[in-house]
């Protein structure tokens, strides 16, 4: 596993992190080990980067020390549009580690975040790269609250043996063997506003990891629309009435437009409220009367009983793992 890679190369013995989680460490480094579940692998992440202090787990000659993607994300927040956001996010970058430059450019219709290795042997490895740019292509249209379509991703290793497995994670054509890495779209897009504000911001730092690492979820307008208005007001939850008046729309046209994208408010609420749960039981010490609470649920046992049928997991075993 890549994500494993940075801690391994620096000596440190990560196996307890894997039984911790229920993963037996021979049986994943066994090929055709089928891999670990997304639950596994987000308190896996969470985990080594306590212990480690380091956002990037070791994949880096020196540590991104806790708060940096926060610092990162805040640059970007306090900007007027993209264009502006991606030469405040380079400049922190740029400043938190030694081994990437990181600049915006525009070659006529397009744009790019550029990274550039400056290591001495001028290479990064696969996974760091990926998830260098995975994290702020995701991070740059979480900021502008718009999907930011990608013309290309470029990466300086060489094309894998199974390309089609990335398909998912970087939905748009792939360049290998390039002499920097980094994500391309179209230079209009930098003219987008930043339309994120501080609420929204403290939310998504609750899980942020989780978001931008795994594959993205494909909400509707609509109930993206739903979602960004809890994500806002958490940790209060709006009735049906409050979001459709937020949203400018009515009670009734809200609920058809959500079931005609298959969901519901509840749905949308309770879908947030486990993402949520499961961070903050995998982050923190926070007691189950209060994460109950935070959640909008009556009571610690209602709260238990509904993040056992999400997950499957009591929560005293989540936390435990």
């Amino acid at each position: 596993m890549g994500l494993l890679s940075g801690l391994e190369n620096k000596g440190i013995d990560i196996d307890g992190h894997l039984r911790q989680i229920g993963v037996d460490p021979v049986a994943l480094r066994t090929p055709g080990h089928t891999g670990v579940t997304p639950m596994q692998y987000a308190a896996l992440f969470y985990a080594l980067m306590n212990d480690s202090k380091d956002e990037c787990l070791g994949l880096f000659s020196r540590p991104f020390k806790p708060g940096s993607f926060a610092l990162t994300a805040r640059e970007g927040l306090s900007a007027s549009d993209l264009r502006d956001a991606i030469k405040r996010m380079t400049s922190a970058l740029n400043v938190l580690q030694d081994d990437i430059t990181f600049s915006l450019q525009v070659q006529g219709d397009e744009a790019g975040m550029h990274m550039q290795a400056t290591v001495p042997s001028g290479h990064i490895a696969p996974f760091a790269e990926e998830t260098m740019v995975r994290v702020m292509w995701r991070l740059a249209a979480w900021l502008i609250n718009v999907p930011l379509p990608v013309l290309h991703f470029s990466f300086t290793y060489p094309k894998p043996l199974q390309p089609e497995l990335y398909d998912l994670v970087f939905p748009a054509t792939r360049l290998y063997e390039q002499a920097a890495f980094g994500f391309w779209f179209k230079s209009s897009e930098l003219k987008t506003p930043v339309s994120r504000d501080e609420p929204a911001l403290r939310s998504f730092l609750t899980d942020a990891y989780t978001q931008v690492l795994s594959p993205p979820r494909n909400f509707g307008t609509v109930s993206q629309r739903v979602r960004n208005c809890l994500m806002r007001s958490y940790p209060q939850w709006p009735s049906l009435e409050e979001v459709a008046s937020r949203i400018r729309t009515t009670p009734s046209s809200l609920q058809r437009h959500l079931a005609a994208e298959h969901t519901s408010l509840q749905w949308l609420k309770d879908d947030l409220r486990r993402d949520l749960a499961i961070s903050r039981l995998s982050s923190s010490r926070v007691s189950l009367v209060q994460l109950a609470s935070e959640l909008g649920f009556s009571d610690s046992p209602t709260f238990q009983r509904a993040f056992k049928r999400w997950t499957g997991q009591t929560c005293g075993t989540y936390r435990a793992r």
